[in-house]
């Protein structure tokens, strides 16, 4: 047990963490061109937030939260999913008194207690935004053409963009009804958990995943044919701007989002080359829920949600290659314990003008350092021993081509930084 990460759990070793640290800045450097500044919330929080801002209804909260009394006796959970963490500190660092709306983005650790599975981890990281204070539909697509150039960027080519309006409390309110008298006359044809949430949160049974629930709802009422006129404007509103972007999508009257905060615009992009994990990644608009975790009232958002585990896979089913990062420049080969010395006042100098460097340090004969050199594989090796030292000079190799020259040893900076 000792030497095995608990299930659900994954090491990113070196291997691996490269490709993490590309799509990190890539995220990163494109949040800031449309002006999306960086937040990092705790990694816990206080369960209620969880259960007041997700819902009490939802799967998360209900079955997968990682929630334990700390030693105040206080309900604390790890956080199942980024947005509540962020609008939470929104409210609490009363950003709602800045300039508006508030573009916020963070790189995050997740945590859900479910079945592990290929993309699905018990700890997972999401990329994700946050717009704080706007419910302008000019925003919501905004969002949705950030993450499809982020997507873009990476390489994903063959991408769908799915979109739905899942109404406001107005036309909610007569729609739940509606499905509530459809779904009581199925009672005898749905699931335990449909009919569990058919009184609790109807329009959930839309996303059921049971396909004897599916095969029998199929003329089940959408929310999308029934939208209230300020949605339906809010929705046209917002195709049009897509279509301004030439941001192809379809409306999926299906999409109903997993989570109890969401209003209006829902959203999901597909890879179309990961079978059934295609979504890669989903997201929505949820006015109201700064209000309903104790904000001021009037403020909006609108936000994504992107999984990095199958950001990865995705990637890999494509056979898109994240670019290594760059090899060592220099390998100092050393002779003698003079030369081992002075080696170190060397790397300071080659390390200090951000030329990586490296030397042996297992005590290994030439040749075996010759040969880490190679397994290491720096562009450059150098051989310093008594003799380069007493003359101030060496040969400085070029791995890569085989080409020798030699050079003043005093002058080695200046050498590589022509070289590299």
């Amino acid at each position: 047990m000792l030497t095995k990460a608990p299930r659900g759990t994954k090491d990113i070793t070196p291997s691996e963490s490269y490709k993490w640290n590309y799509l990190e800045t890539k995220f990163k450097d494109l949040c800031s061109l449309y002006g999306y500044k960086e937040i990092r919330t705790p990694i816990f929080e206080h369960t209620e937030l969880f259960q007041r801002g997700v819902g009490d209804t939802t799967d998360i909260v209900q079955k997968e939260m990682y929630s334990f009394k700390d030693k105040g006796d206080r309900s604390i959970t790890l956080k199942p999913e980024g947005t509540a963490g962020v609008v939470r500190a929104f409210i609490e660092n009363k950003m709602y008194a800045d300039a508006q709306p508030t573009k916020l983005c963070y790189i995050t650790p997740c945590f859900r207690y479910e079945r592990p599975q290929s993309g699905r981890q018990r700890q997972f990281h999401q990329f994700g935004i946050e717009a704080i204070g706007s419910d302008t539909p000019s925003l919501d697509a905004e969002v949705i053409e950030l993450a499809t150039q982020f997507l873009g960027e990476v390489g994903l080519k063959d991408l769908s963009v799915s979109i739905n309006s899942v109404g406001c409390p107005v036309c909610r309110e007569s729609y739940n009804e509606k499905l509530k008298e459809y779904l009581a006359a199925k009672a005898d044809v749905l699931c335990d958990l449909c009919n569990e949430r058919r009184e609790k949160n109807p329009m959930r049974v839309i996303d059921c995943k049971n396909e004897t629930c599916q095969a029998n709802i199929k003329d089940i009422p959408l929310i999308a044919d029934n939208l209230c006129e300020d949605c339906q404007n809010h929705f046209d509103t917002l195709k049009s701007y897509l279509d301004e972007m030439d941001i192809k999508y379809e409306v999926d009257k299906k999409i109903v989002r997993g989570l109890d905060y969401y209003k209006r615009t829902a959203f999901e992009i597909i890879s179309n080359d990961l079978g059934s994990q295609s979504t890669v990644c989903g997201g929505g608009r949820y006015d109201g829920l700064v209000e309903q975790i104790g904000g001021p009232e009037g403020f909006s958002g609108i936000g994504f949600g992107l999984g990095v585990e199958r950001l990865l896979l995705t990637l890999e089913a494509n056979n898109i290659e994240i670019p290594k990062p760059e090899n060592t420049d220099i390998f100092i080969v050393t002779i003698g314990d003079t030369a081992k010395l002075k080696a170190f006042n060397i790397l300071k100098e080659l390390r200090s003008n951000h030329i990586s460097a490296d030397k042996d340090h297992l005590d290994r004969s030439v040749k075996a350092q010759f040969k880490y050199s190679n397994k290491i594989d720096a562009k450059y090796t150098i051989v310093i021993g008594d003799d380069e030292l007493e003359k101030d000079e060496a040969t400085l190799k070029n791995m890569n081509t085989g080409d020798q020259k030699l050079i003043k040893l005093s002058e080695l900076v200046e050498e590589l930084k022509k070289e590299l």
